[in-house]
């Protein structure tokens, strides 16, 4: 029998967030309404935020997965991240510390419409700098 913790809850949650309460019951040894109840816990504080999905977005018709990187410059970044989170190509948007301000999660049909999507980028006041990466597969 596994202990029941928030993080082994949410670890499984995230492995398969349509699983039943009964069965996340059975997993942790405990009652449903241990279940229910944790959860409802988790949401009230704000720690689970919303259940959601995984596609497989070549079945959706698109062949390009791609996080970009962005900088921008410092007196423009909130008027980049503004269009962006705008923009219905953008399907994640994240400030980052790492090797570029900016990083956005899009997919695309093809590679003629990843550099339009790029071109477009690059008229956005204040973008100084796209770096696209394509993800090749995706692992865990």
């Amino acid at each position: 029998m596994v202990r029941l913790t928030d993080l082994e809850l949410i670890k499984a949650l995230r492995e398969d967030s349509d699983r039943s309460q009964v069965e996340l019951a059975r997993i942790f040894g405990v009652s449903e309404a241990a279940i229910r109840k944790r959860i409802r816990k988790l949401r009230a504080e704000g720690v689970i935020k919303k259940f959601t999905i995984e596609v497989d977005i070549r079945k959706l018709g698109f062949e390009v997965h791609t996080l970009i990187g962005l900088d921008a410059s410092p007196e423009k970044l909130i008027h980049v991240l503004e269009n962006l989170k705008n923009m219905d190509t953008v399907l994640g948007l994240y400030t980052s510390s790492g090797d570029h301000m900016i990083l956005v999660e899009c997919w695309f049909k093809n590679m003629e419409e990843l550099s339009s999507f790029i071109k477009k980028l690059n008229n956005i006041d204040g973008v100084v700098k796209v770096c696209p990466a394509i993800i090749l597969e995706k692992i865990k």
